[in-house]
């Protein structure tokens, strides 16, 4: 887990897939390169490559991760 200053104070930021509960194996703030992020009724969801990899036609189709 790291911190990042916002406007003063300082918040934790965890990635974590939101299909599988996986974090990164490096303590970062921003989400690894090989990981997919998504926009899905106006919330962001991150998906470990594991994930990403077995659910990709859904991905690319751009269903809802309910469908999924």
């Amino acid at each position: 887990m790291s911190s990042a200053k916002d406007s003063g104070h300082y918040r934790c930021l965890v990635v974590i897939c939101d299909l599988c509960g996986r974090t990164p194996d490096a303590e970062t703030d921003e989400v690894p390169l090989t990981w997919v992020t998504s926009v899905e009724n106006g919330g962001q969801r991150v998906y470990c490559d594991s994930c990403a990899r077995v659910h990709l036609r859904s991905i690319e189709a751009k269903l809802d991760a309910e469908w999924w």
